[in-house]
């Protein structure tokens, strides 16, 4: 708009420009100041297939059985059955580094020096590193693991005694994996591609270069191209981390470099997706919060054998392989006081992970109002 920001973008892939990044124009104003104030709605993701309830009770229904929120993904495999995987392969890399006559060790010692989930970048690391809720950890998919390390013949080798095989044509490891699909336990079957990000630094865009597997690499990475998948990883990484707490605090802090290098840019596309960040940002902390109030309102009818009997508590535990296993180990009704529990622990959690999301959109408003002061233009976000 203007030259300043994009007011389409790419939505799903490059070219596409499905998201519309326009402002409201009845109510932008100019101030006496002379600053103009650009004024935006916030904006949910789309989803074709599923569409966010009103009622309150419903809203709970939909949440215990696994399906208040979905997220944007680029794949079609669970990341749980992904992670798996990868875990295999960073776990023989492991076992190579325990053997000093593997011909391999050295390497693999230098490959573990940084931890064992520095040599994977993108989707995998932040399920790996719990950068995110574990419901964004259930529902992501994907259709493959990028590693990033320097040793490829250790890579190549481990990928093979883990079954994998290479496609001489595109260089890239294939595996085929199976498991069951949640909702119906009907058996599914995919292609999953490994490949070694080295192999293409000139990654995306205009030679954008990948630097490396780190939190902040990832975001530079995904604020620039800014698929509806790239922002929503975003925010949910800064669901779970503010700068103030948790175990990724100081490098959530060395992240935030991401955010000001792409607003020291003023590149249209890169302006409009954090423009669009914010946007999300803002009403998914809505969507938390009503959330929050929907199960403290409903949850203890968990109790209520006439609400939810034996069969239903049973049926809820198929979300989750920690709760079959429990139900399996200690009977329904403890089962039924662990689930309630559980819920009432995410009715507190959520208003502080809403609190997270403001302060992002927050920043990163601030940030990009300082960068477009010159021009005396003003980005907001509508109440």
């Amino acid at each position: 708009m203007n030259g300043i920001w994009d007011s389409k973008s790419d939505a799903i892939k490059e070219g596409d420009n499905l998201r519309d990044v326009s402002h409201l124009i009845e109510k932008t104003r100019k101030d006496k100041e002379g600053f103009i104030h650009y004024l935006f709605s916030k904006a949910k993701f789309s989803n074709p297939w599923y569409t966010i309830p009103e009622a309150d009770f419903k809203l709970f229904e939909n949440f215990i059985e696994g399906g208040s929120r979905a997220y944007p993904s680029d794949g079609s495999i669970p990341c749980d059955i992904v992670a798996k995987e990868a875990r295999k392969v960073l776990k023989k890399i492991e076992l190579c580094s325990q053997d000093p006559n593997h011909h391999y060790c050295q390497e693999a010692r230098e490959v573990l020096k940084k931890g064992k989930f520095s040599s994977v970048r993108g989707t995998l690391k932040l399920y790996l590193g719990k950068y995110t809720t574990r419901d964004w950890r259930r529902k992501r998919f994907t259709d493959d693991i990028d590693f990033w390390m320097f040793h490829t013949n250790l890579l190549d080798s481990s990928l093979k005694a883990c079954s994998f095989l290479k496609n001489k044509e595109t260089g890239e490891w294939e595996k085929t994996v199976e498991w069951k699909k949640f909702e119906t336990k009907e058996n599914r079957r995919e292609i999953l591609f490994a490949a070694n990000n080295l192999n293409q630094l000139l990654d995306f865009g205009a030679g954008s270069y990948l630097e490396g597997s780190s939190l902040k690499e990832i975001f530079d990475k995904k604020i620039k191209r800014g698929h509806d998948v790239d922002l929503s990883d975003i925010i949910n990484v800064a669901m779970m981390n503010n700068g103030i707490d948790g175990i990724h605090k100081n490098e959530w802090l060395d992240t935030w470099s991401s955010f000001e290098q792409a607003a020291n840019t003023r590149n249209t596309r890169t302006t409009s997706n954090l423009i669009s960040i914010c946007r999300y940002s803002l009403a998914i902390a809505d969507h938390l919060e009503k959330v929050s109030e929907a199960i403290k309102k409903y949850k203890d009818l968990l109790l209520d054998k006439s609400k939810y009997p034996d069969e239903k508590i049973k049926s809820l535990c198929r979300i989750s392989t920690h709760w079959e296993k429990f139900y399996d180990a200690n009977g329904v009704d403890e089962t039924r006081k662990m689930i309630r529990d559980f819920y009432d622990e995410q009715a507190d959690e959520k208003p502080i992970h809403a609190q997270n999301l403001r302060m992002l959109a927050n920043n990163i408003l601030k940030l990009l109002n300082s960068k477009y002061e010159y021009l005396k233009v003003t980005f907001e976000i509508e109440h």
